[in-house]
């Protein structure tokens, strides 16, 4: 694309798009105020954003979280932007919800210093269709009706259903290209300022350029999936093998990729060598 292309799609990203939130993300005074509004308290103080930080599962799957805060008070709060509606939204927020928090747990700390930990799920849709804008999820008593409090809040909101509110009038904004509203001024800046400044623009720009090398090494590396099957094995072994010699793909990306274990995909190379030898 020249530059005039890029930039036009750059106006065109709305903060419900992954890619552009993953940006805003950056600005903490921007992400702090979207946090107060949904949280309807303008006393919390966002004292770090890590921006899709990513959680390594030495049990199973690892998870890439949008946008993780630090409050003031130590409290984790995720905002996850999820636009699929096929995705199991409960177990995804249950999932990184526990990740953050076996994350940032020490050996030998007591329960009572394990962080709180805030879920916040941005929506398109609306994931339960009970035409409410914000969800509040509680535990309670099923035999008294207590509130049970484990540390763990989770919020869902979504931009599909407008009761009149604030936050409502904050999720309308996440599907304008154009977010401008003077009740959300720090959000209305960041916005501005990626899609209508030099340094901005740049910074997106360069954001797409790297996207766009890992989206072509993670889709090539698919592909040697369905090259394999066919049975093209010196070409598919010449790629992979130089994908990880360049450092772009790791032996275990490359398994992960294939749907394999490591040692089956080490094994799946020194057959491809033997093959590779005898053309």
């Amino acid at each position: 694309m020249t530059n005039e292309e890029k930039i036009e799609r750059i106006k065109q990203l709305r903060l419900i798009d992954d890619m552009f939130f993953e940006v805003f993300g950056h600005c903490r005074e921007a992400v702090e105020e979207l946090i107060r509004v949904i949280l309807q308290d303008d006393r919390i103080v966002v004292k770090d954003s890590l921006v899709q930080s990513s959680l390594r599962n030495l049990y199973g799957r690892s998870v890439r979280l949008d946008t993780l805060c630090i409050f003031s008070d130590g409290t984790r709060c995720n905002v996850e932007i999820q636009r699929d509606p096929s995705e199991d939204h409960a177990r995804r927020a249950r999932y990184n919800a526990a990740m953050i928090t076996v994350k940032d747990s020490e050996p030998g700390e007591s329960f009572e210093e394990v962080k709180n930990v805030i879920v916040i799920y941005v929506s398109e849709k609306d994931v339960f269709k009970e035409n409410k804008t914000i969800y509040h999820v509680k535990k309670t008593l099923a035999e008294t009706g207590r509130v049970f409090n484990d540390g763990l809040e989770e919020i869902f909101v979504n931009a599909a259903v407008n009761d009149g509110s604030i936050i409502a009038e904050l999720m309308a904004g996440f599907m304008d290209p154009m977010f401008n509203n003077p009740k959300f001024p720090r959000i209305s800046a960041e916005v501005n300022r990626l899609k209508n400044t030099e340094g901005g623009i740049g910074t997106m720009c360069e954001f797409s350029r790297l996207l766009l090398e890992e989206g072509e090494a993670k889709g090539l590396a698919k592909g040697l999936e369905k090259g394999m099957a066919k049975g093209m094995a010196k070409g598919q072994l010449q790629t992979i093998a130089g994908l990880i010699e360049q450092g772009i793909l790791s032996e275990k990306e490359a398994a992960k990729f294939l749907g394999i274990t490591i040692p089956e995909f080490k094994q799946r190379l020194k057959e491809l060598e033997k093959e590779a030898a005898l053309v």
